[in-house]
């Protein structure tokens, strides 16, 4: 058994998987959330062995503490002092690496990355283009290294996989040396769950993946869709922040920046009331009250017309990118649909094709419709166009990009 441990830390909370590797089975998982207020919150699960597997002495059972939490350190040895006394025990299950997803690795990181203290420095100086993710993983690093300080940790960057984008992909039609001065340009994200989805639909299909051309639509709080090419990323929804491309639960997506100056103009909205209006306050919030698609459709239901108007204007977006990236590919041979709103709600993805009968895309009734938990075809026999839906897994993915480098 190789387990290893992967962790995703925010600036209040960080979850945990730990990772047999030779299976790539979760042996358990966990979060520990409300970190530096006055009572914290963890909360850990055991996951029960396959069936043909020893006899387990838990099976998915969960065990949840609260108690103070002050940093992320303190939340580590919570994590530990978990396993100890509820499992699997690390002594028998050592780490042999640990894992981090880091949000934002600017145009310095384009593969999971040994952790060093360099590399720690870049980590912290690119903060400045993710003020509210690159910090709270930086304080993660911290914490997991203090608490497994014998093993190697590898960092695995958001944006990497979108490190293949061609200049012109990622260049904004601004001042080139202000832009080059700030580094502004498109980095995009979800890049971990974009390859792991376009990876293993090429696997379910059992064709190369270079002979493929995909678009992957992430689809769930935050949402994106990714045009790749051959098994590399050669377009992307999100850009210098995940602000950009499709409507989100609270965030607006693509918008006119000239709205930006006349509300500060005429409403004397400063920066940082646009900021919050725009990634907090707008998307699917903003236009019907909730950020989630499942209260949305509830809404439509009852003939709420801001909800059916959401949800148009939702729809529309998912359509837009759709054919440009259709164009961007010149033709498209597998779409995947992935996260909770792209597995989960299949009016969503029959409503974004829709409209694409014309490049050869069928979507089956009801295979769509049909409930399941893995992987599956949801388009006609007869379709030019593969459609699927992939259940993304991008705890996996970092635990098998960072077995790739630690024991590379």
């Amino acid at each position: 058994m190789s387990p290893v441990l992967v962790v995703n830390s925010g600036s209040s909370s960080f979850k945990y998987q730990l990772i047999d590797i030779d299976t790539e089975t979760t042996l358990a998982s966990g979060l520990v959330e409300r970190i530096g207020e006055p009572t914290g919150r963890a909360t850990h699960t055991v996951v029960a062995p396959p069936a043909d597997g020893p006899a387990p002495t838990m099976l998915n059972a969960t065990h949840t503490r609260e108690l103070p939490i002050p940093d992320h350190t303190a939340g580590f040895r919570v994590m530990l002092d978990a396993f100890a006394s509820d499992g699997p025990s690390l002594d028998e299950h050592a780490p042999i690496a640990v894992g981090h997803r880091v949000v934002h690795g600017g145009a310095r990181f384009f593969e999971p990355t040994l952790i060093t203290p360099l590399v720690e420095i870049n980590i912290d100086e690119l903060s400045v283009l993710a003020p509210l993710h690159n910090p709270a993983n930086l304080a993660g690093i911290t914490a997991a290294k203090a608490a497994f300080p014998d093993v190697p940790h590898v960092a695995v960057f958001d944006t990497a996989f979108h490190q293949t984008l061609e200049p012109h992909v990622y260049t904004y039609a601004i001042d080139a040396l202000l832009a080059a001065s700030h580094r502004i340009r498109r980095y995009g994200f979800h890049g971990t769950s974009h390859k792991f989805v376009s990876e293993a639909a090429a696997a379910f299909l059992g064709r190369p993946l270079a002979d493929l051309r995909q678009i992957v639509f992430h689809l769930g709080n935050g949402a994106s869709v990714t045009a790749v090419d051959g098994g590399r990323s050669v377009e992307t929804s999100m850009g210098f922040t995940p602000l950009e491309g499709l409507v989100m639960g609270t965030r607006s997506g693509d918008i006119d920046p000239a709205v930006l100056f006349h509300l500060a103009r005429r409403d004397g909205l400063s920066i940082d009331d646009l900021d919050d209006l725009l990634n907090k306050r707008s998307g699917m919030l903003g236009l019907a009250g909730s950020s989630d698609l499942r209260d949305i459709r509830a809404a439509v239901e009852r003939g709420d017309p801001q909800a059916i108007l959401a949800y148009e204007v939702y729809v529309h977006r998912l359509r837009a990118y759709a054919g440009a990236y259709l164009a961007q590919l010149g033709g498209v041979d597998v779409i995947s649909f992935t996260a909770g709103v792209g597995e989960n709600a299949p009016l969503v993805r029959a409503a974004a094709l829709e409209t694409l009968g014309f490049a050869g895309i069928e979507v089956d009734h009801e295979r769509n419709q049909a409930p399941g938990r893995g992987i599956r075809i949801i388009s006609t026999d007869a379709s030019a166009v593969t459609v699927l839906v992939v259940p993304t897994d991008e705890e996996l993915e970092i635990a098998r990009q960072t077995v790739s480098v630690a024991q590379g």
